[in-house]
C-alpha cells in the first residue's frame, strides 16, 4: 500500500485538521502563495511521490476555492502522487444541475469536468444537492450521508410528537428517509419561487397540529425558505419547529432571518466554516464521518456501514 498523506486547502482548515486527526495523521505541509494580483500558486513542502494524497477543500463561494482545489490536484499529479482524492465536504454549484430554463449553464457538470481534467482520481463529498450529480463524474465518487450525524443528535432530544417536513418538493426523499428511520410521519411544504432566493408562495401539505416538526434540507443559503416554512408550520398549530441542514452557506441576511424566525434551532454541520455565531445555530462536525470514509477507501473496505 502507498503512504497516505492529507492536505488542506484554505476554505476550511479547521475541519481539515479534525478530519486528519480522526484518521490518525497530521496535515501535510503545503504553501499557498499568492501574487500581488491574487493569482494563486500552491506547492507541496514535502515529497508525495508514490503517495495516496487526500486534498480537503470545500468549494463554496468565492470561486477561488474551486480554482485552488484544481491547482492543488494538478500540483499533486505533477509531483508524481500515486492517487489524488479530492475530499469536498461541500460541493459548490450543485444547485445548477440541469437546464431548468433556456440558455443557462449546467454548472455542476462543468465543475465535475474541471476536477477530472485537473487530475483527480476520486471524489469524496457529502449530501449533494441532487444525487444524480454523481453521474456527472467518470471517476469513483463516495457520496457520504449527513443522516449519520443528525440521527444520533435527534435521538437525544426525545421529542414526543416528532414529525419530519420537507421545505420543498425536491427534499421529499431526504425527509422521508429520516421519517422511515424514526418510524414517524412526514409533511411537505410546497413552494413557488419568483426568482432565486425569493419565495413567492408556500403551503403545507399534511397535518402538523401539536407536532414537534423537524425541517430537513441539504443546504441553507439566505434561510428565506426555512424561515417561511417554519412560520407557516407554526401557524398550522405545530408545537415546535427546528431544522437540520447539512451545509450552512448562510449568505445575505441569513443570520438575521434565522434569529428573527420562529425556529427553535438550526442544526448544521461544519462542512462550511461559519462567518459568525448565533444562539440559534448548533454546529455538528463531520470530521469523524470523513475520517472513517478515508480509512475505508485506503483499506479497500465498504463505506456503506457509515450510512443510517
Amino acid at each position: 500500500m502507498s503512504e497516505v498523506k492529507i492536505f488542506a486547502g484554505t476554505s476550511n482548515e479547521k475541519l481539515a485538521e479534525k478530519i486528519a486527526k480522526s484518521y490518525g495523521k497530521k496535515l501535510g505541509e503545503l504553501t499557498m502563495s499568492k501574487f500581488s494580483d491574487g493569482e494563486m500558486s500552491p506547492s507541496f513542502d514535502e515529497s508525495i511521490r508514490g503517495c495516496t494524497v487526500f486534498i480537503i477543500q470545500s468549494t463554496n463561494a468565492p470561486s477561488d476555492n474551486i480554482l485552488e482545489l484544481c491547482l492543488m490536484i494538478d500540483a499533486a499529479k505533477r509531483a508524481s502522487a500515486y492517487k489524488v482524492c479530492a475530499v469536498i465536504p461541500y460541493f459548490g454549484y450543485a444547485r445548477q444541475d440541469r437546464k431548468d430554463r433556456p440558455r443557462v449553464s449546467i454548472a455542476a457538470k462543468l465543475i465535475a469536468n474541471m476536477l477530472t481534467s485537473a487530475g483527480a482520481d476520486r471524489i469524496m463529498t457529502c449530501d449533494l444537492h441532487a444525487g444524480q450529480i454523481q453521474g456527472f463524474f467518470d471517476i469513483p465518487l463516495d457520496h457520504l450521508n449527513g443522516s449519520a450525524i443528525f440521527a444520533p443528535y435527534l435521538s437525544t432530544l426525545k421529542l414526543k410528537d416528532m414529525i419530519f417536513a420537507a421545505p420543498d418538493v425536491g427534499g421529499v426523499a431526504r425527509a422521508r428517509s429520516f421519517a422511515k428511520h424514526f418510524e414517524v410521519e412526514m409533511v411537505v411544504c410546497d413552494k413557488h419561487r419568483k426568482r432565486a432566493n425569493e419565495v413567492a408562495s408556500m403551503q403545507v401539505i399534511g397535518d402538523v397540529e401539536g407536532k414537534d416538526v423537524i425541517l430537513v434540507d441539504d443546504l441553507v443559503d439566505t434561510a428565506g425558505t426555512l424561515c417561511k416554512a417554519a412560520q407557516i408550520i407554526t401557524e398550522k398549530g405545530a408545537n415546535s419547529v427546528r431544522a437540520i441542514v447539512t451545509h450552512g452557506v448562510l449568505s445575505g441576511k441569513a443570520y438575521e432571518n434565522i434569529e428573527n424566525s420562529v425556529l427553535e434551532e438550526l442544526v448544521i454541520t461544519d462542512t462550511i466554516a461559519l462567518k459568525q455565531t448565533s444562539p440559534k445555530i448548533r454546529v455538528l462536525t463531520v470530521a469523524e464521518l470523513f475520517g472513517k470514509a478515508i480509512h475505508a477507501v485506503t483499506g479497500n473496505t465498504s463505506i456503506s456501514s457509515l450510512f443510517i
